[in-house]
């Protein structure tokens, strides 16, 4: 059981443990998907990606670059990799078409569930120990990490289903 927070939780000793404690979770989390990216020449831009266009089919480029807050370049090179690797497939779109929609290729959408499937085993095992209170405060502490004009970006990502 963790221990509980000191009621001086802004004191430089809690802020440097909440630090520590995400730093470890972030590389537990996320050792298995490293390890199966890997196996495809891909990383952890990569997953953001595939992730982030299996929540949303025929997300646009510029959608995808607004949601993740980077340069076109640095999409263009992870776009190219996942491309060429047959995971992902762009479309035009309906009412404009030099806008250009993307899409997991059946390849693209095994990868993602399995990489899905680690991170919900590792995060379900967490949820579960910690209880419905803990999960509400570490929603709580990272939203409150995201700014408040960034927020409305995730916002319609969608609800735990």
């Amino acid at each position: 059981m963790p221990a509980a927070a000191s009621p001086l939780f802004l004191r430089e000793a809690e802020i440097r443990r909440g630090i520590e404690l995400v730093h470890f979770a972030q590389g537990q989390l996320y050792r298995g998907i490293d390890e199966a990216l890997a196996v495809h020449g891909l990383g952890r831009a990569h997953q953001r990606v595939l992730y982030f266009t299996a929540r949303r089919p025929g997300l646009s480029v510029g959608a995808l670059l607004r949601l993740l807050g980077i340069t076109k370049q640095s999409l263009g090179r992870v776009l190219n990799d996942l491309t060429v690797g047959g995971f992902i497939e762009t479309r035009p779109g309906t009412s404009d078409r030099r806008q250009r929609l993307l899409r997991l290729t059946p390849i693209g959408a095994a990868l993602e569930a399995e990489l899905f499937g680690l991170l919900r085993a590792k995060l379900g095992r967490a949820y579960s120990d910690a209880g419905p209170g803990a999960v509400a405060g570490f929603w709580a502490v990272l939203e409150a990490l995201i700014p408040a004009a960034d927020r409305p970006r995730i916002a319609g990502l969608g609800t735990a289903e």
